[in-house]
C-alpha cells in the first residue's frame, strides 16, 4: 500500500501550541466501552522555538505533557508545559539557556568577556528537557529524557513537583526513558558510567517497589550488574533492553558517543549531543547476557551485523534460548541524522528523497542459545522448531547470530513498538501494536502477529497517528482482548484538528473517537493509568 502525503499534513506535527489552563472536554463519536477508566498520558516536544531562536532536532523541543481522561464514556483533554530547568530558564531570559540534542545554547549575550570565558570552565550544564516518556516509580510518576534528570509530575493535574538526579542515588551518567516496570513495582533501567579503571561501561539500576516505610523508592536505587563495553572510550548509544524472569539483555550497537567530544568544553565550537556521535564502521552489533537475580555476567559473545536499535520489542526464554524481538534499521549510519526538524518538515517528495538514503527498517527476531557445547563449533545451535533465526558457534568462540524478519517493507517502519505489557513481557507473546512509518512519516496503526507475520492495519488519508497503548480488557481471557489508543491528527480533513483514536485491538477496527479543537503536535511515549 504506497501511501502519499503530498499535501504535507505531517508538518502540524512540528508545530509549537499553547498549554491549557483546563481540561477540555472532547466530542466524542462511537462508544467508548464503560471500562475504560483512568489517564492516557503522553510526552513529546510543544515548543519549538523561543522567540526568534529555533529548536533544529526532533528531540529538541520543550516538554508538554498531554492526558486524555475517560470516565463514563466522556473524555476530556489536558496539556501543560513541563516546568523543567531547561523550559523555565528559556521562559525567563526569552532565549535557549540550555544546549539540547541538536541545539547549541549560545552563551548569554549580555555576559562581559570574562565571565563567558569562565562559563566555558563549567563544562556542559546537561539538559532536563523530559520530552520522551512518563512511568511510575513506587507511587509517584516522572518524566524523562535519556539524561541524570528526571522531573516528577502529578498525573493529575500536570503540575511539574520537582528534578530528581538520579546520578546522586546511583552510579549511572543517564538512564534511558524505557525503564521496565514489573508488576510488583520494581524498576529496571540502564545507562552508561565509569567503570573499573577508567573504562566505560553499563550499569543495569534496580529501584525497588514503594516498601511499608513510604520511603522514596528512589533513595534505595542500586546497580545490579555491569555489562562492559567494547570501546574503552565510546559507549554505545542505548535507547532500551530486554528483561525476562531470569535473564537481562543488552545489545550494543555500532551507534557511538566519542566522549572526548562529549566531554570537551562544547562552548569553544558550538557543538551539541549530536555532533557527540558517531559510528564504529566495523564492529557490527555485540549483545550481551546477564542472570537478573544473580547480577552475574554470562560469558558468552553475541556477534552479528550492523544495525540502529531503539525499541525492544519483547524478549522471552524458551527451553535454553531466549528470543530477542527488535525494532532494527540496518546499517550503522545513525538514523537520528535524519529527523531534523527541517528534514521532517520538508514537503512530500523531498521526505521521500532524504529517507531513501537512510538506514532501512526491519522487525526481527534473533535468538540466542544459553547453552554452549564447544564440540559444537561452526553448527547452528538454534534447535526451536518455529523460528528461522541461527546462532553459528565459531572457532573463536564467537557465536553468530542471523535474524528471522518478523515485519519489512521498504522505508516502512513498523516502530514504537507496544505488547500487552502487564501480561506478556518477558514471556512468549504472540501480538505487538505498532506505529507504521512512511518514510520516517507516521500513517498508519499496524498489529503484527509475531508468529504468522499476519498484520492488521489502521490508516486514513492524511491522518497522522501516534505510538499505540494496548490497554486490556479487565476481564481478558485473550492476550488481545481489549482496545488500542492513539493520538492522531487530521489537518485538513474535519473541521477537528486531532482526535483520540479508540481501536478494538483484536481486529484494529475504530471502537470511537474522541476530537478535540486544538491542535496535538507529535507524541513519543506514554501509558494508560487506570482510575
Amino acid at each position: 500500500c504506497r501511501v502519499e502525503h503530498p499535501a504535507g499534513g505531517y508538518k502540524k506535527l512540528f508545530e509549537t501550541v499553547e498549554e491549557l489552563s483546563s481540561p477540555v472536554t472532547a466530542h466524542v463519536t462511537g462508544w467508548i466501552p464503560t471500562w475504560l477508566r483512568g489517564s492516557l498520558l503522553r510526552c513529546g516536544p510543544g515548543l519549538f522555538e523561543v522567540g526568534s531562536e529555533p529548536f533544529y532536532h526532533l528531540f529538541d523541543g520543550q516538554a508538554l505533557l498531554h492526558k486524555f481522561d475517560f470516565k463514563e464514556g466522556h473524555v476530556t483533554y489536558h496539556r501543560r508545559f513541563v516546568r523543567t530547568d531547561a523550559y523555565v530558564r528559556a521562559m525567563t531570559e526569552k532565549r535557549i539557556v540550555i544546549t539540547e540534542f541538536g541545539t547549541y545554547a549560545y552563551p548569554d549575550p549580555c555576559k562581559n568577556i570574562f565571565s563567558r570565558f569562565f562559563s566555558y570552565f563549567k563544562g556542559v550544564e546537561v539538559t532536563d528537557n523530559a520530552l520522551v516518556n512518563v512511568y511510575p516509580i513506587g507511587e509517584d510518576y516522572y518524566a524523562c529524557t535519556e539524561t541524570n534528570f528526571i522531573t516528577r509530575i502529578n498525573p493529575d493535574t500536570l503540575e511539574t513537583i520537582k528534578q530528581v538526579d538520579l546520578s546522586k542515588y546511583v552510579s549511572v551518567n543517564g538512564a534511558t526513558a524505557h525503564p521496565h516496570v514489573e508488576n510488583d513495582g520494581t524498576v529496571y533501567n540502564i545507562g552508561n558510567c565509569f567503570g573499573k579503571n577508567f573504562a566505560l561501561a553499563y550499569n543495569i539500576i534496580r529501584i525497588p517497589p514503594l516498601q511499608a516505610d513510604k520511603e522514596d523508592p528512589v533513595n534505595k536505587s542500586e546497580v545490579v550488574v555491569q555489562f562492559p563495553c567494547s570501546d574503552r572510550f565510546k559507549p554505545s548509544y542505548v535507547h532500551s533492553f530486554g528483561l525476562t524472569a531470569n535473564y537481562i539483555v543488552f545489545v550494543e550497537t555500532p551507534v557511538k558517543i566519542n566522549l572526548l567530544k562529549f566531554l570537551s568544553s562544547w562552548s569553544l565550537w558550538g557543538a551539541n549531543y549530536m555532533d557527540c556521535f558517531e559510528s564504529n564502521e566495523t564492529m557490527g552489533v555485540w549483545l550481551h547476557v546477564a542472570e537478573k537475580k544473580k547480577g552475574r555476567l554470562l560469558n558468552i559473545k553475541y556477534r552479528t551485523s550492523a544495525f540502529n536499535l531503539f525499541h525492544h520489542i519483547n524478549t522471552y526464554e524458551d527451553n535454553g534460548f531466549l528470543i530477542v524481538d527488535l525494532c532494527t534499521w540496518k546499517g550503522f549510519e545513525f538514523v537520528y541524522n535524519y529527523l531534523y526538524l527541517a528534514n521532517l518538515r520538508a514537503n512530500w517528495e523531498e521526505v521521500k528523497r532524504q529517507a531513501e538514503k537512510a538506514p532501512q527498517p526491519e522487525a526481527r527476531r534473533y535468538v540466542l542459545p544459553l547453552n554452549i557445547d564447544k564440540a559444537d563449533t561452526g553448527k547452528n545451535l538454534v534447535t526451536l522448531p518455529y523460528t528461522t533465526a541461527t546462532a553459528t558457534l565459531r572457532s573463536d568462540e564467537t557465536i553468530w547470530l542471523e535474524p528471522e524478519v518478523i515485519f519489512s517493507g521498504p522505508r516502512h517502519a513498523f516502530e514504537f513498538p507496544q505488547i500487552n505489557y502487564k501480561k506478556y513481557c518477558g514471556k512468549p507473546y504472540t501480538y505487538t501494536y505498532g506505529l507504521g512509518l512512511n518514510h520516517f512519516v507516521p500513517d498508519r496503526l499496524c498489529k503484527l502477529n509475531v508468529k504468522t507475520k499476519e498484520t492488521w492495519v489502521w490508516q486514513e488519508p492524511d491522518s497522522y497517528p501516534s505510538e499505540p497503548i494496548f490497554v486490556s480488557h479487565p476481564d481478558a481471557l485473550e492476550e488481545d482482548e481489549g482496545v488500542v489508543l492513539s493520538i492522531v491528527i487530521s489537518p485538513g480533513v474535519g473541521p477537528k484538528p486531532a482526535y483520540l483514536l479508540i481501536l478494538n485491538a483484536k481486529d484494529m477496527s475504530e471502537v470511537a473517537r474522541a476530537e478535540v479543537e486544538v491542535n496535538i503536535p507529535v507524541t513519543f511515549h506514554g501509558l494508560f493509568k487506570r482510575a
